[in-house]
Formats: C-alpha cells, structure tokens, sequence
C-alpha cells in the first residue's frame, strides 16, 4: 500500500463490489489515501471473475488494505461499525436500501461520526429510476452512448466500462469537493454519483447539438464531422487515423503529402468549405495513403504536429515506449505471485506520476492489524475468527 501522496492520513472504508465502488477507492489509494475493503468472508466474488472480469479486481484494488467481515454476524457488523466510526470516507456500491438495512447508512454512521463523507456510487441519482438495477451496459444503453457509438439501428457499448470508472471517478470528485468544504464546516456530508447521470453528461454535447442546432445527433459511425479529414485510413498494411482540424494544418498537410492540386484551389482553404466538398477530395486521399505502410506513414507524420494515431490494442500497450519511459506503468504482484504491469493514473503531480510498485492483499490480509487498530485484543480477535464474525 502507498504510505504518502496529497491524501495521506486520510481513512477510507470501502463495502464495494464490482468496478464502480472500487474504481472510486483505487484513485484515492494511489493519491495516498490509506483504503481499507471490507469484503466477505472468503474474500469478494469479484476476485473470481472469469473472462472480461478476469481484469476487474488487479485493475481497481491496488494500494488497499483486506479486511474479511461477515456483516450478517453481529459481532462483524459491530466492527464494521467500529471501522466506519474511524474512517474519512466511506464508500459503498450495494444495491439501494443495502447499507441502511445493515445499520450502516449515513445517517446512523453520522450520528456517531460527523465528519464522514460516505460516497454511494450508485445506477441511478435519487428520482423515479433510483430503485431499479443498473449496469454499466444498461447505463450505457439507456441514456444514449450506445446508440451514440453503433452504426444506426445496431446499439454498441463502449469497448471499456467507461461508466463504472467515469462514474467512479465523479464520486471521487464529489468526495474531494465535501473534504474542502469538511475543512470550513468540521462536518461531512453524503455523497452520490449514479451510472445513469454518469452516462447524460457524457452524452451532453449531443444534447447541446440537438439544442443548438435543431438536428439530432446521428450516431457516430454516420455522423457529419465538424472536419474534412477525421477518419480511419486504409494503408498497405494496417489503418491509420489522421485528423485535420484547422486550416492551417490542412496547408501543412497539403504540403506534406503534395496534394498542390488541392492546396491549389483557395476555396478549400477553409474548413467548413471542406466539410460541404468532403465526397470529392476524399477518394484522391484515401487512395494517396494506401500507397504507404502503416510504419512509412507514422514516421512520415511524426514531429509535424497533425494528429494521428495507429489503431492500437489493449495488449500492444504493455511495450509502448512511452508509456515505459514515462512512468505509466506499474508493477502489481497478483495473489497467485505473478507480477504484471497496469497503468497508472493518467496524471503528473509536480513531475511525478502516483503509481508505485504494489502487492494485491488476499482476503483478509490485514483484518488482524485492522481490528487491533480499533481495539481488539488478540484474544478477541480470535473469537471473532473461531465464531465466523471475521476472517
């Protein structure tokens, strides 16, 4: 676990599940916070995951500490409390009425601890919706992303959980925004973030098109690009995207790849006028980049400053150079002693980038160190573990 870092001396409790909740914790714990996770007894079903969950628990549960607590014990639920009483934070994801049926939402845990900011990353902000379950693909699908990225009349979900993490990461903003207000009033407060709401705002600048413009967003793949040249090029070998997005870069580019055909003609020297004549410069461009190989048209791109990308894939990223030079990755040593690189927060603090070399716990590493911290004996502890209350 990281020991230092702008949140150090900071408590969190995390009752979490899945990727949401976690992905909350795993951003505090890397900006220093110490990240307490209280899972079930034989450790949180998450870790077991198969297929595309496999990822989910080394992704989002580094830098934190393991407790094992059966809260349907009385005896758990008495520590938990007892946990929730020392923390900064709480964060919980469980299904709405959960926690408050355990004893453990906010307004009980604020009786005994006024200063707790307690985040619930939930499906859905409080309204009609807020009982029903959500995922992040029925986020995704229900409020507009997924129509947003398929090709018309096929809805397609982002490649990643961009809900869960994005809405993770609001609740994280919320979180920082009540520790500062924590600082003027000495009290905490309660906190939500939802899937759903998550989901709106991304979705907001299409929102704003309808409304600015009149004319309802078109789906990605058929939409009319506010450039000329954005797209995907087929090159010999494997495509590449190029985007020109001023003017100025479309001389750049003019020059660069010797269309003076094109640069030729000054009604094409603004934008929106390549935008209305995009169907008859594109095949002469589109043919020109096939007569390079993927390799031959980064190198001939690189240092112009057009933006261009090769189509990467998720698992080409552990040798990006980059990414090695840079700090972006770090290593994790998972629970069966392989070590693996992740990456990081996308951030630098002050030239220095949060990630650090970690072990993840398993389950109920650290439920021994974290009971003596709140007061139990050695004695007690092992009554709580012979009576199944912990592990």
């Amino acid at each position: 676990m990281k020991t230092d870092g702008p949140l150090a001396g900071l408590r969190v409790v995390e009752f979490t599940h899945m990727v949401m909740g976690p992905a909350a914790g795993a951003i505090l714990a890397e900006l220093g916070a110490e990240v307490i996770r209280v899972e079930p007894v034989g450790g949180d079903r998450t870790r077991r995951l198969l297929g595309s969950g496999g990822g989910y628990f080394p992704m989002y549960n580094r830098h934190k500490q393991s407790i094992c607590l059966n809260l349907k014990d009385p005896q758990g639920l008495v520590a938990a409390k007892k946990l929730a009483d020392s923390a900064d934070i709480l964060i919980e994801n469980y299904r709405p009425g959960a926690m408050e049926k355990l004893g453990l939402g906010y307004e009980a845990l604020a009786e005994t601890n006024p200063k707790l900011i307690y985040c619930s990353e939930k499906g859905f902000l409080p309204g009609p919706y807020e009982n029903r379950t959500a995922l992040d693909e029925v986020a995704q699908m229900m409020g507009g992303l997924a129509y947003m990225t398929g090709p018309p009349g096929r809805p397609l979900r982002a490649g990643a959980s961009v809900i869960d993490v994005t809405g993770g990461m609001f609740g994280v903003i919320a979180i920082l925004a009540a520790l500062e207000e924590r600082h003027r009033t000495g009290r905490g407060q309660k906190v939500q973030a939802s899937l759903f709401e998550t989901t709106v705002y991304l979705v907001g600048q299409h929102m704003a098109q309808k409304a600015v413009t009149g004319r309802a967003a078109a789906p990605m793949p058929a939409r009319v690009s506010a450039w000329a040249i954005y797209d995907v090029f087929e090159t010999a070998d494997e495509p590449v995207f190029i985007g020109v997005v001023t003017d100025a870069l479309w001389e750049k580019f003019c020059a660069l790849f010797g269309l003076d055909d094109l640069w030729a003609r000054e009604e094409l020297r603004e934008n929106n006028a390549r935008v209305e004549a995009r169907e008859e410069i594109m095949p002469e461009i589109r043919d020109l980049m096939k007569t390079f190989t993927r390799d031959e048209l980064i190198a001939k791109l690189d240092g112009t400053g057009l933006p261009f990308a090769p189509i990467g894939k998720p698992e080409e990223l552990f040798d990006d150079p980059h990414l090695a030079a840079s700090g972006g990755l770090q290593d994790v040593t998972l629970t069966d002693g392989r070590t693996v690189q992740l990456p990081v927060l996308p951030i630098d603090m002050a030239g220095v980038r949060t990630g650090a070399p970690d072990t993840l716990p398993e389950p109920g590493d650290q439920s021994d160190a974290v009971l003596a911290g709140l007061g139990y004996s050695a004695d007690e502890i092992a009554t709580l573990k012979k009576a199944g209350a912990a592990a």
